[in-house]
């Protein structure tokens, strides 16, 4: 099932872990939006500088740091995504209560290694 995939700090930098992600969610046959600061491609993918206005979002997979979240608390619950990805490094209680209070699921993992496990 393609899980569409809102890719929160994408680098065109083949060595991070967003980048890798992004890989990998397409060779699993995810569709993804990639968000940064700086535009670029993954492959195929652009990466975008401006929150989506896209609302058939599956899956956000943050890659940044809490203190660079609150800007997209907004949009993110806005939304309205089945779940939300908090990759180690961007764990962030303030912000999991305020998903899991919509109804919004929550997940401090990898996803790197739930691709790989079947997980996703």
């Amino acid at each position: 099932m393609n899980k569409k995939t809102l890719v929160i700090g994408a680098s065109t930098n083949p060595a991070r872990y967003s980048n890798l992600a992004i890989r990998s969610l397409l060779s699993h046959g995810h569709e993804v939006v990639a968000l940064a600061r700086r535009e670029g491609f993954v492959g195929s993918v652009k990466i975008q500088t401006e929150f989506p206005e896209e609302q058939t979002i599956h899956t956000v997979t943050m890659y940044v740091g809490p203190q660079h979240q609150p800007e997209y608390y907004g949009p993110i619950l806005d939304l309205n995504p089945k779940r939300v990805i908090f990759n180690p490094g961007t764990e962030n209680r303030e912000f999991v209560k305020m998903l899991e209070s919509r109804g919004i699921e929550t997940i401090e993992g990898c996803t790197l290694v739930m691709l790989g496990t079947g997980q996703y």
